[in-house]
């Protein structure tokens, strides 16, 4: 096949995915998440069961991510530094980076200094905001709530809702299951 008939397949290919999935879901996705079924690629990572991962994120070295947990589209999963763990009924953004290493003390020193590594453990049943950066050596406990755009520097107990650039408690989850529910902090 010619290069330019495969380019006119693909196009033709491309507007009918997306004719369908406009018609079936009311959506319309970059090729490749129209294209490959999430749930597929999850089990090919060896994710949990019902998981679901978009063909747009990217998955570095050891990652594990539990039953029932989506992971949406433009993720980082950067387990290359020393694994990553997502617990079970977990929703992890749009967006969402998750480190386990970084190289600003190897840039400044002109690379007479290591990069920093560490393991990350998202807990089950948390709520990782759009656009949010979880840093190496992180560890976020259960029922956990990040909020959008926050940068996660430090430990967030279970529990937390948390938010900011550096991210600080602003909140907790109360009750358990469909009794559960977000309480503010005052102020």
């Amino acid at each position: 096949m010619e290069t330019d008939e495969l380019r006119a397949l693909l196009q033709r290919l491309r507007l009918e995915s997306d004719e369908t999935l406009r018609k079936r879901f009311d959506r319309s996705l970059p090729f490749q998440d129209g294209m490959f079924d999430r749930w597929e690629r999850a089990r090919r990572l060896g994710f949990g069961d019902r998981a679901s991962i978009y063909e747009s994120s990217l998955v570095f070295g050891d990652v594990r991510v539990g039953e029932d947990t989506w992971v949406g589209p433009f993720t980082i999963l950067d387990g290359s530094g020393g694994g990553l763990s997502i617990g079970a009924f977990c929703s992890i953004s749009s967006g969402v980076h998750i480190y386990t290493h970084e190289t600003v003390a190897w840039a400044i020193s002109r690379g007479q200094r290591a990069k920093t590594t560490g393991a990350v453990t998202v807990g089950d049943c948390c709520y990782i905001g759009p656009q949010s950066v979880i840093v190496a050596g992180v560890n976020i406990g259960a029922r956990c709530v990040i909020g959008a755009n926050s940068f996660v520097s430090r430990d967030i107990p279970s529990g937390t809702v948390a938010a900011g650039s550096p991210a600080r408690r602003i909140g907790r989850v109360v009750g358990e299951g469909a009794d559960a529910s977000i309480e503010m902090d005052p102020g």
